[in-house]
């Protein structure tokens, strides 16, 4: 809802608003008592009559003014209570209340989508963990019970449970390190084949099995950032693309350079990703249609967490179809590092 028409609208400045309504005041109350003195009314009278008419000068030019600032309390009060939805009325005004308005509405609307998303992390927290708990509870209680007995079977089903633990905490304290930037990046020249095998190396222990090609053009391509962090980037890259692809099928994790960046790209021959999930796919929790079991899909964090070390290279990362079929994930890194 808009304000209504204010007489002061048009002044763009609470400064310049408060200079014409003490002039207007000033200026009623002298031009009244001297009209009322020439027409030979008391002295006292006149006065009083001169502050009467200011004072409803001021009334009517100052309507509106302050309604804002009340507006403002009232929906402080209510986002205290939790009630993010709530707007103030002053986008149509031009002076600084009307840009606090607009500033207030803004951190509005930035509160509410942190309450979804804290909401959102507390629901999809307690799933992910609820899982591997339940599966281990059940294995330990049959256990106990004598209705399993502790084969190597059953016991390397717990060891991947606790191992699925362990992966989801350590991705959470990453990403919380991350968006709070409590992360430095040891930014230097590294050798990115090295990096890119030692990421092949460690996703074989999380993921054996499935073929792996690295192929790395020119050869000795330097790259230039944090290879500790650009190696998690990689090996969650690389352990998505073993989870997706089908058995025979094979990765491959290419490194290239062009005029200005370092592109480094993992292929996969899985069910790739529909073209309205090539973005959404980085946000938290997020699990495309093709990873909606527990069973396939991961936490949905790995490419949360690649997103942030990417752009804080300065890089970026999309994904893309690959032809005929598959998912193609491109990572362009600057080959020079400022202030990241």
């Amino acid at each position: 809802m808009s304000l209504p028409h204010t007489p002061l609208e048009r002044v763009t400045s609470i400064k310049r608003k408060l200079i014409i309504l003490i002039g207007v005041a000033v200026g009623a109350t002298i031009a009244v008592f001297y009209v009322g003195v020439k027409l030979g009314a008391w002295p006292g009278i006149a006065g009083a009559l001169g502050g009467v008419v200011a004072l409803a000068a001021v009334w009517f030019l100052a309507r509106g003014l302050t309604r804002p600032v009340r507006e403002m309390a009232h929906a402080a009060n209510l986002i205290t209570r939790g009630d993010f939805d709530v707007r103030v009325s002053a986008e149509s005004r031009r002076d600084e209340i009307g840009a606090l308005a607009r500033a207030f509405n803004r951190m509005a609307v930035e509160l509410g989508e942190t309450d979804r998303l804290r909401r959102d992390l507390v629901a999809n927290v307690s799933h992910e963990l609820r899982t591997p708990i339940t599966a281990l509870q059940v294995h330990l209680e049959n256990l106990v019970d004598g209705v399993e007995s502790a084969d190597p079977e059953t016991l390397q089903t717990m060891l991947d449970q606790t191992i699925r633990l362990g992966r989801l905490v350590e991705q959470l304290l990453d990403l919380s390190r991350l968006e709070a930037g409590v992360v430095p990046l040891d930014i230097r020249s590294f050798d990115v084949e090295t990096m890119l095998q030692g990421a092949v190396r460690e996703s074989r222990l999380v993921r054996p099995g499935g073929a792996i090609a690295v192929r790395v053009d020119p050869t000795g391509l330097q790259g230039v950032g944090d290879a500790e962090r650009l190696h998690q980037v990689i090996a969650n890259l690389v352990e998505n693309a073993l989870r997706y692809s089908p058995t025979q099928s094979a990765v491959e994790v290419r490194a290239t350079k062009t005029h200005e960046a370092v592109v480094l790209e993992v292929l996969d021959e899985g069910p790739g990703i529909a073209p309205g999930d090539a973005e959404r796919v980085f946000e938290r929790f997020y699990r495309s249609d093709a990873a909606r079991s527990s069973e396939m899909g991961g936490a949905g964090l790995g490419l949360a967490i690649a997103r942030w070390v990417v752009d804080l290279h300065g890089g970026s990362i999309r994904a893309e179809a690959r032809d005929p079929q598959g998912c193609r994930i491109v990572v362009e890194l600057p080959t020079a590092i400022g202030a990241a």
